[in-house]
């Protein structure tokens, strides 16, 4: 519930900040590997009650997405981006 209000949010910002030249992006990341994540290397409880391996990705990827939204010009925007592994077991989980 609190991704879809946020991207909600995201598109109204965009929609209200067009007047004043304001750009909004979202970005959504899915498991880069970062100090936080990475215990899910080492297996974690999944929604079926298994434990599994996650599939993970490099933070500079999300890093790379960043630099390219906030480099682009006022005149085109990105409004919403998912940067994920591959091979993540769902899309869009919470």
């Amino acid at each position: 519930m609190s991704k879809h209000a946020v991207l909600g949010l995201t598109k109204t910002l965009a929609l209200d900040g067009r007047e004043w030249g304001i750009a909004v992006s979202q970005i959504d990341i899915g498991n880069a590997l970062t100090e936080l994540s990475e215990r899910m290397t080492r297996g974690v409880r999944q929604a079926n009650g298994e434990t599994a391996v996650e599939p993970m990705c490099d933070v500079s990827h999300v890093a790379d997405a960043v630099r390219y939204i906030a480099g682009l010009p006022l005149s085109t925007n990105v409004l919403n981006m998912t940067v994920m592994a591959t091979n993540m077991p769902f899309v869009g989980r919470g």
